[in-house]
């Protein structure tokens, strides 16, 4: 009796189907560790925090059930909103601010030089720092009297002795030390992608224009640009979210000051969860600012995607 060549592919098949399921398995084993600790300090502390929302909350123990009545009386809490508008207005001065300067930097260090690796580095190395130390560096530079750039601006002339300027206590001067602070810190994270963008553009397209006789700012809008766009816009979505997201370097260099105009919503958050005592209001303004940025994540997800299918 023959057999087919069907009758003889299907053991190949089951041991075929075996490793993979094999494989899987071995996947799985090695996953476990990673997915226990993301369910225990990620998922559960996110279903956690929906519940307290509901409850009046402390620190020590679980009050009562108010159902929505934090998120009521959230809608009336001028000082949210407040500080909701306080971290918008972070994020109109540092987002584009950081889309120029972070494509400034990568242009600069892309080009061919000698300094090219020294540039690199340089305009890197800040973002190696942490949150508390570039923070107490921007103390010593705007501090008034003793500050850094006061001394400096007194040894060149151009602030008189006997006089200061007050960066971190005057409200307009304050939103100017902190965007500072935070595009010397944050820029290198931005300038690398950026910089990795350039460097994997067809060198042929630029060639081809210089032979039309194409300037180079005429070949920077009409080439570079264009080719950047996908990447401008997942800058601009992660940095609008971190924006929304700062706490420490305000914190630690204003403490939301003067008179509270510079605080911004997490340290709103975090003030009324550990200072006040009351977990499940604090729970209700994290999950609303949460919606917020989910509502500003689908909103440019769209807009990406009508751009890319234009």
């Amino acid at each position: 009796m023959a057999i087919g060549p069907e009758a003889k592919t299907e053991p190949a098949l089951v041991g075929a189907k075996r490793k993979r399921s094999w494989a899987g398995a071995q996947a799985l084993v090695f996953l476990a560790p990673f997915f226990a600790v993301y369910l225990t300090f990620t998922i559960w502390p996110m279903l956690k925090g929906v519940q307290i929302s509901f409850f009046k909350w402390t620190l020590i123990r679980k009050m009562e059930y108010v159902g929505f009545g934090n998120f009521s009386k959230l809608m009336e809490d001028a000082e949210f909103w407040a500080s909701v508008w306080h971290s918008t207005i972070f994020v109109l001065l540092t987002t584009p601010l950081m889309l120029a300067l972070s494509l400034g930097l990568a242009l600069i260090a892309n080009r061919n030089s000698r300094l090219r690796k020294l540039y690199r580095i340089s305009f890197f190395m800040p973002s190696v720092m942490s949150v508390a130390v570039a923070s107490f560096l921007g103390l010593f530079i705007f501090q008034p009297y003793t500050g850094l750039l006061n001394s400096i601006l007194h040894l060149i002339g151009l602030l008189p002795d006997g006089q200061e300027i007050f960066w971190l206590s005057e409200v307009s001067l304050s939103w100017i030390a902190i965007t500072v602070l935070t595009l010397w810190w944050t820029v290198g994270f931005n300038f690398v992608l950026y910089l990795s963008a350039l460097q994997e553009m067809p060198e042929e397209l630029y060639e081809a224009a210089r032979l039309d006789g194409a300037t180079n700012g005429q070949i920077f809008r009409g080439i570079t640009l264009p080719l950047l766009a996908p990447i401008t816009r997942m800058i601009m979505m992660l940095q609008i979210i971190a924006s929304f997201k700062v706490f420490l370097q305000i914190y630690i260099m204003t403490g939301g000051g003067p008179l509270d105009k510079t605080r911004p919503v997490i340290q709103y958050i975090w003030q009324t969860g550990f200072r006040q005592n009351d977990l499940g209001y604090a729970s209700a303004m994290s999950y609303v600012l949460f919606f917020i940025l989910l509502a500003l994540s689908a909103l440019q997800y769209g807009f990406n995607r009508r751009k890319e299918a234009g």
